[in-house]
C-alpha cells in the first residue's frame, strides 16, 4: 500500500509516520510512505521516501499525484492565528493546492479509465463554526466560519466532498478539535497558550495565560490525532450518506480545568509556574471559538478521543516528556 502524508513534517504529520511504522495501517503492514513538507525535524520518521517541498508551488501537486498513492493524509496548512493576520498567504497555503491536488488526482482518475480513486483524508477544524453557539455543538449545526482560518477549511471541505461525489477521489474531512498537549516550541496559532500552560509547568518553565480562567474549549490528544487519522483512513464512507465532513469527538473543559488536572498531575509548584497576562486580541479570537461538541456521528462512525483533559496531560507525559 502507497500512503502519502502531506504536513508530515509537522507534529502530527511525525507522529503519524511513526505509528504507521511501528503498526502498519489497518491490519496492513507492507507500507510505502511518502513524507512531503517544507522541513522536517532532525530525528523525522525512516519513511520511505522524504521528500522536501511547497505544496504551493507549481507542479507540485501534479508530480505527487503522480505517484497514485492509496491514502493521503492531507495534513498541510498554516496555522489560525498565521491565516488570519497574512491574509494572502493563508489563502494559498490552505486553499489553493488544495484546489490544485483535487485537479491533479482527477486527472490521474481519468487517465486510468477510472479505477483510480484513492481515499483522501482531509484534517480540518472546528474552526468552521462560528457563533452564536449552542451549549453543544451538533451534528446538524450549522457551518459559518468567522475567521479567514475556518473559511479555508469549509471551502477544502466543500471541495473535496464535491470530488468524491464526482468519484474522482474517495474523500473525507474530519474536524480536529485543538490537539494539546503539544510537544515542542508554542506555534503562531491562537490556540497556541492551551498546550502551553502544560507543557512548560512540566517541562519547569514558565508559561502565560492570557485569557481568563472561565474561558472553555475543545481538546484532542496528539494520540487521538492519529487515531482519527488512521480510523477515517479504513472507514466505509458509505455510511457517511454523502455527509463528508465529521465532528470528531474530545474532552471540553476550562482553562481552569485544565490548570487543575496539571496540579493533580505535578502539584502546585507547577502550577506556580503559570502567569496570567491578559491578550485582548487572543481574547477576542478565542472568545469566538466553538467550546463543546455532541459528536455522535463519528461515535457512531467508532472515533474514540481521551476520557478527561487529565488523560491528555498523561499523553504528554507518556509519549513526549518522558522520551524527551
Amino acid at each position: 500500500m502507497k500512503i502519502l502524508i502531506l504536513g508530515g513534517g509537522g507534529m502530527v504529520g511525525q507522529k503519524l509516520a511513526h505509528h504507521l511504522l511501528a503498526q502498519g495501517l489497518n491490519g496492513q503492514k507492507d507500507l510505502h510512505i511518502i513524507s512531503h513538507d517544507i522541513g522536517f525535524p532532525p530525528n523525522a520518521a525512516p519513511v520511505t521516501d522524504a521528500r522536501t517541498g511547497n505544496l504551493a508551488d507549481p507542479g507540485v501537486p501534479q508530480a505527487l499525484a503522480g505517484e497514485r498513492p492509496d491514502v493521503i493524509f492531507h495534513l498541510a496548512s498554516i496555522v489560525s492565528g498565521e491565516a488570519e493576520t497574512n491574509f494572502d498567504l493563508g489563502w494559498n497555503v490552505n486553499m489553493h493546492p488544495t484546489w490544485a491536488l483535487l485537479e491533479a488526482l482527477r486527472a490521474q482518475h481519468e487517465a486510468s479509465g477510472g479505477t483510480y480513486r484513492p481515499r483522501l483524508v482531509f484534517t480540518s477544524s472546528i474552526a468552521v463554526f462560528g457563533g452564536p453557539y449552542p451549549d453543544k455543538i451538533s451534528d446538524d449545526f450549522l457551518s459559518a466560519p468567522q475567521t479567514s482560518y475556518g473559511a479555508q477549511k469549509t471551502i477544502c471541505e466543500a471541495m473535496i466532498s464535491d470530488f468524491s461525489r464526482k468519484g474522482f477521489v474517495d474523500g473525507l474531512s474530519i474536524r480536529l478539535p485543538t490537539i494539546c498537549v503539544r510537544p515542542g516550541k508554542a506555534n503562531l496559532a491562537a490556540s497556541s497558550f492551551f498546550s502551553g500552560i502544560i507543557r512548560e509547568p512540566l517541562n519547569g518553565k514558565p508559561a502565560i495565560l492570557p485569557v481568563p480562567d472561565d474561558v472553555r474549549h475543545w481538546h484532542a490528544s496528539p494520540r487521538s490525532a492519529v487515531g482519527f487519522l488512521t480510523h477515517a483512513a479504513g472507514l466505509d464512507t458509505n455510511a457517511l450518506q454523502g455527509r463528508r465532513a465529521l465532528n470528531l469527538p474530545g474532552v471540553s473543559c476550562t482553562v481552569a480545568e485544565q490548570i487543575e488536572a496539571l496540579r493533580d498531575v505535578a502539584g502546585n509548584d507547577a502550577v506556580a509556574l503559570i502567569e496570567r497576562r491578559p491578550d485582548p486580541a487572543i481574547q477576542k479570537i478565542v472568545s469566538g471559538w466553538p467550546r463543546d461538541f455532541a459528536p455522535q456521528r463519528a461515535l457512531d462512525l467508532g472515533f474514540r478521543a481521551d476520557a478527561d483533559f487529565r488523560s491528555i496531560v498523561q499523553v504528554y507525559i507518556d509519549d513526549d516528556l518522558s522520551a524527551a
